[in-house]
This record gives C-alpha cells, structure tokens and sequence, in this order.
C-alpha cells in the first residue's frame, strides 16, 4: 500500500484518525478474535507509547456498532452482526497523580457523565458504589451488556512507586473500583484493560480467576507496534523519503530503522516489533532521532536504582524462567522487573529446552534514552548535558593516544560523587559500563582467555587496547596480571597496533593511579 497520507503521530481516536484520512495499519483480526473469543476479562500490558490507546479506541467503534469506520480493514468482511453495545471508555493516562485527590476528580468527571447518560438519579457516596450502578444502569437502558475499557490503568500507581504512601492511596482506591468488575459481572460483555505492569496486591487481579491475560501471547504479539511486514507494506514511500533525506538506498535505510526502533518482542516465538512512535516520528520528521526517550523521564527506572546495589551489565543482560517474567510486578526490589516492564528491556531469545528467556535492551533509541539517564547516577553531570570527556575519550580511542586516553577516564572518574559508596567495585563497574556504552565503540568486558579475564578490550579501526583495572591495588600488579596470564596472546597476528595497559583506580582519592603502559 502505497501512503499519500498524513502519519498518525500521536493519534489515539480511532474516529478521528479514519475520518482525517491517516495511515492506519491494520489491527482489527485482533479485534475479531477478541470479539469471537467469549472471554470475558482481558488484560494487556505493552511499554508507553505503543499504541495500546488506539486499540482500545478501535475496540469501542466496534462494539459502538459504527461499522463505516471499518471499510476497507479486514473484520468488515467477517460475520459480525454490528449491534451497538454501551461503552464505558476510563482513560487514566489525563493525569500524573503526584498528590492525593487527583484521581477523584478524574474518576468523578467520567462518573458524572455517565450518570446522566443512562440515567442514574440517586447518585452514591463511594466510587465503587457509583460505577456498580452505573453498569447495571446502562444495561438496562439498552438491553445490551456492557463494555468496560480500561486505559492506562495503573498509572497512579506507576507515577508513585518510589513514594510509598501514595501509592497505597491510589492501590486502595483503584481496588475498590475494579472490584465491580467481578461483582457486576451479569451486566457485563468485556472488560479490556491495558497498562505498563501487572499489580499483583490489586484486586483486578486477585478477584478475577477467568482473566485473559494476553501480554505475553503469542497469537497477539503483534496487537501493538508494526512488524517488519507492516512496514513495507504501509511505509514504503516514507522510507524513500527518509532515505533520499540521507543520501542512502532504500536497503540501507531500512537497516538503521531497524537498529534504532525494532528489537522489541513481546512472546516465546513472536516476532520483532518496531516502537510505532519512534518509527512514525521518524519518518514524518524524515530524520533518525530519539523520538521514544523525549515523551518520558526514565526516573521510573533510574530512581529506584539508586536505592539497588546492582551489577548493570548483568541486569540488561539477563535471564530468566518465562513464568518469573509473566509473574513480574513493577512494585518490587527486582530491577529487571522494573526495566523490563517499562519498556527498557524485553526478549531477546527463549529456550525452550530450559523455559528461559534472555532479556536485554531493545534498540539503539532505548540504549541512549537509558544510559543518558543512568550516567548522572554515577558521574556528576546534569541529564541530557552532553559529557565533553566522552567525546575526548572516543576521539583518543581513534587516534591512538593511550597515554591521552587516561588522562581523560581519569577525569571522568573524577566526576564520581563523594556521596556514593566505593567499598565495593561495583560501581565503578557501572559507571565504566555506562561510558563504554555511550561511547558506542566495539569493546568487550571480561574476556575470558585460556588463563583468565580480561577486563577490558576496546577495538577500533587500527588499535586493540587490553586494560586491566585494579581496585585499590596497584597499576604494577596490573600490567603484571597482563604479562604473567598472557592476555595479548589472541591479539599479536590481529594486525592491528595493541596497546596494554594496567591501571589502578583508588577509592579514597576517586582517582587512577598513574597507569602503565606498553
């Protein structure tokens, strides 16, 4: 399909969207096989800005009954009787929740209109009293059960995990309002909830025995973002836009879309999906940016870690048995259940042999958005100010300049602030990580050899720099480590010019000691 048409950026009415003439990218054999299925719960998890809104806004067209939105998409032509159903539509994506009160005055706007919709006269004092007579009122208005969507349903929740007195508040009072989704089940069809996490302590959860949760479901993976067919079927002509942008070929172009916005995987075996945000921003701006990381503050995730000794290369690298990950809930100590359901991680490969899943970061958008805001955890930088020393530090690496190359890792290290703990190596691991990662170039971390690991090993296009890092030992020692265990042996015949370095970082003076280097 070739588009002439305006991109959805940001679109979640479906209405609006099919009556603007914008892009659509077909979803609605969801639809049909939500519609079909006769469960009554559903629940859907995917990271922010996937486009979980617009489903849920394709959902109550459907049921509504509006059947000319759907001419030309695929549930047009399947047998459905089209008869409209009432819908209740709560979005809680209109607020961040930062203080108690604000959900009554987003939960009492919809409440009130739906009241004098179907006409409830004695209006009751709680919320979960309200919402029960408001269900079994519009059942009886209409003769037809009704439909309950849920967006966003655990955003008071995600906006208050680091603030313990809050987030009870709004756990507490979002509990009593779900809870009529079990006792007012007679008058209802479906309930479709979507959000970021699974709460497991809220009562939609522990009440619900028959829910459908589809997060991780193979049959819909694909329900949120666009996959690589829908790309080139839908796209076509905005990736030779993009590309005559950059001077490249259609091929190459397509490859850097990949990197930076596919690589999210939402099941055992489905696919990879690309971020629909990033990808339409990206080609409506006929520029590669970070599209995903300017709508969002990682505080979620980088907040929390501050509180969690943990090793970062092992976290974003991970593994785990699948029913651990489907069993993963945002308010924990786990920090992978908190990168992972945020959006910062996700599935890389599952082995079937074992059940486990290997986790790691998405793609290259998500990889910068992370560690720009992991970095000022670990160096004194303010977010989003670029970091001069890495600059140097890249420009040393290509220039060959090892001497000049610690001079400046020194003062990077130099930035660690004095409030946080060096007595473990730990974070100096991280904050070595996070600089190896923004600097982008080829480098392994713990090598292993025949006779042990090397710490690092940066490649570049003429050099080979094996660094061995003490802490609060010795440079000689080091370079000692180096020569004794023969850490050079795979390199000599590589061709290109090898640098060995030993090195010694101090955690009284937050410094390396003078290197050496040969």
């Amino acid at each position: 399909m070739e588009e002439s048409r305006a991109y959805p950026i940001g679109q979640q009415n479906f209405r609006e969207l099919r009556e603007s003439g914008c892009i659509y990218v077909d979803k609605t054999s969801f639809v049909e096989k939500i519609a079909n299925n006769g469960s009554q719960y559903w629940f859907l998890a995917r990271p922010r800005r996937f486009g979980k809104s617009l489903f849920l806004s394709t959902l109550e067209y459907f049921f509504k009954g509006e059947r000319e939105l759907f001419k030309g998409l695929f549930i047009n032509d399947t047998v459905w009787n089209w008869q409209p159903y009432p819908v209740l539509r709560l979005d809680l994506n209109v607020d961040k929740y930062k203080k108690k009160g604000l959900l009554d005055k987003v939960l009492n706007n919809y409440f009130l209109k739906w009241e004098q919709l179907y006409g409830v006269e004695a209006v009751a004092e709680t919320y979960s009293l309200r919402l029960g007579n408001i269900i079994e009122a519009a059942h009886k208005k209409t003769g037809c059960k009704v439909v309950i969507l849920v967006d966003e349903y655990d955003k008071p929740l995600v906006s208050n995990i680091e603030n313990d007195e809050n987030f009870e508040h709004y756990r507490e009072q979002l509990a009593s309002v779900y809870s009529n989704f079990k006792s007012s089940a007679e008058h209802i069809k479906l309930v479709f909830l979507t959000g970021v996490s699974r709460f497991s302590k809220l009562s939609v959860f522990s009440d619900l025995n028959n829910l459908r949760d589809i997060t991780f479901s193979e049959d819909f993976a694909d329900i949120c973002g666009i996959t690589e067919p829908e790309l080139h079927q839908y796209f076509k002509r905005g990736i030779d836009s993009l590309a005559a942008n950059y001077g490249t070929s259609y091929d190459e172009m397509s490859i850097m879309l990949k990197e930076y916005y596919d690589g999210y995987r939402f099941a055992k075996k489905g696919s990879d999906i690309y971020n629909p945000w990033s990808l339409l921003g990206a080609l409506a701006d006929r520029s590669i940016s970070n599209y995903w990381s300017r709508t969002g503050d990682p505080s979620i995730v980088v907040e929390p870690l501050k509180h969690l000794d943990v090793d970062l290369e092992k976290t974003l690298n991970s593994r785990f048995r699948f029913r651990t990950l489907e069993g993963m809930d945002l308010k924990n100590a786990d920090p992978t259940a908190l990168l992972y359901q945020a959006g910062y991680l996700t599935i890389k490969h599952y082995d079937f042999r074992t059940d486990t899943v290997s986790l790691g970061v998405p793609n290259k958008e998500v990889k910068e958005a992370l560690f720009e805001g992991l970095l000022p955890l670990y160096i004194n930088v303010k977010r989003g100010e670029p970091l001069r020393v890495v600059f140097d530090i890249v420009e040393d690496l290509r220039e060959g300049l090892p001497e000049k190359l610690m001079k400046d890792l020194d003062i990077f290290f130099s930035g660690i602030p004095y409030d946080m703990k060096m007595d473990n190596e730990n974070n100096l691991h991280n904050a070595i990580y996070i600089l190896l990662t923004l600097i982008g170039t080829e480098t392994e971390t713990e090598v292993r050899t025949s006779n042990g690991r090397i710490d690092l090993v940066i490649k570049t296009l003429d050099y080979i720099y094996i660094i061995e890092l003490k802490f609060d030992k010795s440079s000689q020692e080091a370079m000692d480590q180096i020569k004794v265990k023969e850490y050079d042996l795979p390199y000599r015949n590589d061709g290109r010019r090898l640098f060995l370095i030993g090195v010694n970082f101090s955690s009284n003076t937050r410094r390396l000691d003078p290197p050496i280097i040969e």
